[in-house]
């Protein structure tokens, strides 16, 4: 091999060696730890990570996986007509950082609930009794000049707002 092209092989070499080892570095480390679960009395705790300070393993109970915050059903009778009851490391300590929470959503007949997002989240609806309309909107004109139209009441109450001003709104949005 001539010495012009030794440089160009041993590039070629290293480009196929980054190339075949770049899949090893790219994979998460491995976690910390196996469960933080919150401990509420010491926010100075020992270990904190994003999130409320680590329980000591020794001090954690089966208790700390589980809440009844989802046994009974919120208070409907408010003017939208649901009741969003969390469950989330505030109320149950074994989902501490985690990026895991769970939400009882009950509804009155006709209750709504109010145009909300979930960033970075994912939302799963179990009904358990009846039916349920659901949509997804990211924009006024998805509200206001939706093709069927979303009902003049059903904004009216999620928004919390006069009939005559969901009109006023939807007339500068004409459907598609």
């Amino acid at each position: 091999m001539a010495p012009k092209q030794l440089p160009t092989v041993l590039l070629a070499v290293c480009a196929t060696f980054l190339a075949l080892a770049a899949p090893l570095l790219a994979g998460d480390p491995d976690m910390l730890q196996d469960f933080c679960v919150a401990d509420y009395k010491s926010l100075d705790g020992p270990l904190r990570l994003n999130g409320f300070p680590c329980k000591r393993p020794e001090n954690v109970t089966a208790d700390d996986f589980f809440s009844s915050a989802l046994a009974l059903p919120g208070n409907t009778g408010n003017p939208v007509g649901s009741a969003v009851t969390a469950a989330n490391v505030e109320k149950l300590p074994g989902l501490n950082t985690l990026g895991v929470s769970m939400s009882r959503v009950d509804y009155a007949a006709w209750g709504v609930n109010p145009p909300h997002t979930h960033p970075r989240a994912t939302e799963i609806i179990y009904v358990l009794e009846g039916s349920l309309d659901v949509g997804t909107q990211s924009l006024a004109k998805a509200m206001f000049g939706a093709s069927p139209p979303v009902p003049t009441d059903v904004l009216a109450r999620a928004l919390q707002i006069d009939g005559g001003l969901v009109e006023a709104i939807k007339s500068k949005f004409p459907p598609k």
